[in-house]
């Protein structure tokens, strides 16, 4: 039950997201005096819906997405109500382009103001989780590998590459050991902390069975472990500058958190922070999207899923749920984080100078611009506006390209999700 609330609440947040979007379209529209006819949350029939002033506003049937009507907005589309506003200099061509710049810009613009929002509670009121130290932490099996990189032999982002053939198994996929066991001693040292075990470990022989014992089910267990040597940087080295041999056993620690809360202005300015380092991350995972699809697509045949593949609606709605799910109240800055990462990328990519994007509106309004005055410094007649009908075979094909995208995306979301642990 958690989980299908947490679904629900990210799903409705990323509604509510896109609607605030569609209004700071209108709102912007209405502060330079232009014409809004019409703002509603949903597509298809109407289900309820009430007039103020000049502008119609309602809730349609399907939610997914909202939509806004400024009159003059596309050229060539006949409107009940263009003649009259265009005798009042109202209509959104006839309005100066850093005034339809912004409005185009709007919706985007609001997605950030969106995030820094959602990260003020995240950081004041819920708090950053955020990792025990590691003296403080039992040593309680995470994960196991299924081998030893015995090099050191890392990825660009700092992680040891993936198993291959000849690497030897782990010791502790050897030994048996699993997920939640609670390791209490090794080569007769007793373990209180995962820094002790660390250091236990790096102390024992390799090549030889050494006694270890785990608590599992509240039951005590004793196995033997025969330790890997490998080469890895000293404990508490900053960087990989330095190798040694280090007796290697396999496993990953689970990590405790909790929530370290910041005061309400420092939750401000940390908002604002995380809010431009968020948009730089997100103009490089755009920049990545194409170079994802292969990964996508061995992720869909069955293949490890990146952590760093892009997500889709569903896939952020499903971590929302298992974040509910896992981690109840305590897990609430991590659900605005994602739902607030979320939306600078959606501003982000809705910038791209791309047919129908918002982005793309504002290029063709900027080429538009560039080529009047071009004609006029050169006394020809003004070309008016490009002809729209001239665009939609690319504005076809990219609609095409991201919808294939989407569906691959959704794909590999509902089959091989990204989860959290």
């Amino acid at each position: 039950m958690s989980y299908t609330i947490g679904v629900v609440l990210f799903a409705l947040g990323l509604l509510i997201s896109v609607c605030l979007h569609e209004a700071g379209h209108m709102l912007s529209a209405k502060l330079f005096g232009m014409r809004v006819t019409r703002y509603f949350a949903g597509f298809g029939p109407t289900v309820w819906s009430f007039r103020r002033g000049e502008t119609e506003y309602g809730i349609k049937a399907v939610p997914l997405g909202g939509f806004v009507n400024i009159v003059g907005m596309a050229p060539g589309v006949e409107e009940p109500e263009a003649e009259e506003t265009e005798q009042q200099g109202r209509a959104f061509w006839q309005k100066p382009l850093w005034q339809r710049t912004i409005v185009l810009a709007a919706g985007s613009i609001t997605h950030v103001v969106i995030c820094i929002l959602l990260l003020i509670p995240a950081f004041w009121l819920f708090g950053v989780p955020t990792a025990k130290a590691l003296d403080e932490t039992p040593a309680v099996v995470g994960a196991v590998s299924t081998c030893v990189i015995q090099d050191y032999d890392v990825t660009a982002d700092g992680a040891l590459r993936a198993c291959a053939d000849g690497d030897p198994q782990s010791p502790a996929a050897a030994a048996g050991l699993e997920q939640g066991d609670r390791i209490t001693a090794i080569g007769g040292t007793v373990i209180s902390s995962y820094a002790a075990f660390q250091k236990a470990v790096r102390e024992q022989p390799t090549g030889e069975a050494v006694p270890l014992t785990y608590v599992r089910d509240g039951q005590e267990h004793t196995t033997q472990v025969t330790l890997v040597d490998t080469q890895r940087p000293p404990l508490g080295a900053e960087d990989a500058s330095t190798l040694v041999d280090t007796p290697t056993i396999g496993i990953q620690n689970q990590t405790e958190t909790y929530n370290d809360r910041h005061g309400f202005v420092q939750s401000v300015g940390d908002s604002f922070r995380t809010t431009g380092d968020t948009i730089v991350s997100g103009y490089q995972a755009i920049a990545k999207l194409p170079s994802k699809i292969s990964s996508l697509w061995h992720a869909l045949l069955g293949a490890e899923r990146s952590p760093d593949d892009p997500v889709s609606v569903v896939g952020a709605s499903r971590l929302g749920g298992e974040i509910v799910q896992t981690s109840g109240i305590q897990g609430g800055a991590t659900f605005l984080s994602i739902l607030a990462g979320l939306n600078v990328f959606l501003g982000l990519f809705n910038l791209l100078p791309l047919p129908p994007l918002d982005g793309g509106h504002i290029a063709v309004a900027w080429y538009e611009s560039a080529r009047r005055k071009f004609y006029l410094r050169r006394s020809k007649p003004d070309p008016g506006p490009v002809d729209r009908e001239k665009l939609i075979p690319l504005t076809l094909a990219i609609i095409v390209i991201f919808g294939a995208f989407t569906l691959l995306t959704v794909s590999v979301d509902v089959v091989n999700p990204i989860r959290l642990n």
